[in-house]
């Protein structure tokens, strides 16, 4: 039963970033079509089991117990990187702006997502958000297969989260307009990563 709720919360930890974004699309009534939100959810499910396969394959020449301190530490890794980039002290975007990753972006400021700012996701430019938020889960994804589970399940799982969180996430953001309760929201994530390092190694 621990096992299965490990990974339900990693898969959650995994996805809510897609929340966040789909609040910042919603209050800015940038729209998500359900072919754009299903090629999100296709790239993070192919990213996530592209990585547990490279870890599955990791683990195989190391044993159990060394691959479960691994698989930990990386989470443990990914939930203090990306708590780190969430307290640190925002700079102002001049020169470095044009310098940053496409993707860093598109997950630092969703909206960047729109290319041709149309207020509408087409499907080029869902692969890109689809990328950009499969990018935590790639590390996670290597993470997750170290410590023994399914590839194919978790794939399956983070697709579906991923999507379902986007969703929810519009629809939230319309709602909420300029409301800014949800920002505490985004210290879960890493929060959630770090204990499940710590309660795998331990």
């Amino acid at each position: 039963m621990l096992f299965y709720t490990g990974l339900f919360l990693l898969v959650i930890a995994v996805s809510l970033d897609g929340f966040g974004v789909g609040v910042t699309y919603g209050m800015r009534k940038i729209i998500v079509p359900f072919n754009a939100l299903f090629i999100i959810m296709c790239c993070s499910g192919i990213i996530v089991l592209l990585a547990m396969t490279i870890g599955s394959l990791l683990s195989s020449f190391i044993s159990p117990d060394i691959a479960k301190i691994i698989g930990g530490s990386i989470l443990i890794f990914l939930g203090l990187f990306s708590l780190y980039n969430i307290v640190r002290p925002k700079r102002e975007n001049t020169s470095d702006e044009s310098n940053q990753n496409i993707l860093t972006a598109v997950l630092t400021t969703p909206d960047k997502a729109d290319l041709d700012q149309s207020g509408i996701i087409s499907a080029n430019e869902a692969v890109l958000l689809g990328a950009a938020l499969a990018l935590d889960a790639f590390g996670a994804g290597i993470g997750a297969s170290m410590l023994g589970y399914s590839p194919i399940l978790t794939a399956i799982l983070i697709a579906f989260m991923s999507g379902l969180f986007v969703f929810c996430g519009i629809r939230t953001g319309i709602l909420l307009s300029k409301n800014k309760q949800l920002q505490g929201m985004t210290f879960l994530p890493p929060i959630l990563l770090i204990a499940l390092g710590f309660f795998n190694i331990l």
